[in-house]
């Protein structure tokens, strides 16, 4: 086993704590964290890497992030990489990398506290991934800025955003990938999708929400560029509140 941790950095600490639990033959990463203003930089190379736990059942050692103007740059380098947890972070930016084959990546933000202006950066180069990724649902979130770039084939990926003011963009390359994504009860929605592949199997919901006061147009704007041989894909754009 191999535990590798690369820096640590806050111009304001509050109060931060990580633990870190062995596993039998993988980088293993654990952290429970409260603070604001933390930069935080983990570079993981090798076989199996984890950052978290494997689900949100009770007994596994989810990672735990709280705090405000947080920034993360997390590199995984390797095969079958994890990366999980739960977030509650305001004003915060988030750099992933991930380089290997059946990679999962699933993160929950904002779903029992506040979630605004986050901006999110994630590079993937790899077969087999999936991510799952939940921004909102029940907490307040505000601002989501998600830009994706994805090199590689047979991943799939489940995005769901239920945040006011939201930019997705997605620029994937590769053969046999399934793609399903919601936005959902935003006033302003924005998703900019580019896929070069066979065989996709692409599912988009744009769903507006309500307009705020002092807004007059509540948008939902979808721009597709597909360069594919039998793929399918369905968009679902809606002018309501309701999930699709």
């Amino acid at each position: 086993m191999n535990k590798y941790f690369k820096g640590m950095l806050a111009s304001v600490f509050v109060m931060s704590s990580f633990a870190w639990a062995g596993a039998s033959d993988d980088n293993e990463i654990n952290i429970d964290q409260s603070g604001d203003t933390l930069t935080l930089y983990i570079d993981q190379v090798g076989y199996g890497n984890k950052i978290g736990g494997d689900d949100f059942s009770t007994s596994s050692s989810a990672t735990t992030i709280t705090g405000s103007s947080l920034t993360f740059d997390i590199d995984q380098l390797g095969n079958e990489n994890l990366l999980f947890g739960t977030l509650t972070a305001d004003q915060s930016t988030f750099n992933m990398l991930f380089t290997g084959d059946a990679n999962s990546w699933d993160w929950n933000i904002g779903d029992v506290g506040s979630a605004d202006s986050t901006t999110i950066d994630v590079d993937i180069t790899g077969d087999s991934n999936t991510m799952d990724f939940d921004q909102g649902a029940v907490a307040s979130s505000e601002r989501l800025d998600l830009d994706l770039t994805v090199l590689g084939s047979s991943n799939v990926f489940d995005v769901d955003v239920e945040t006011d003011d939201v930019t997705w963009n997605w620029d994937l390359t590769g053969s046999s990938n399934d793609i399903k994504t919601l936005q959902n009860d935003g006033y302003y929605q924005e998703q900019t999708v580019v896929y070069d592949g066979d065989n996709g199997d692409i599912d988009i919901n744009q769903i507006s929400g309500t307009c705020p006061t002092g807004i007059t147009s509540c948008k939902g704007i979808i721009t597709l560029d597909i360069t594919s041989d039998d793929a399918t894909i369905q968009i679902s754009q809606k002018d309501t509140s309701n999930d699709s």
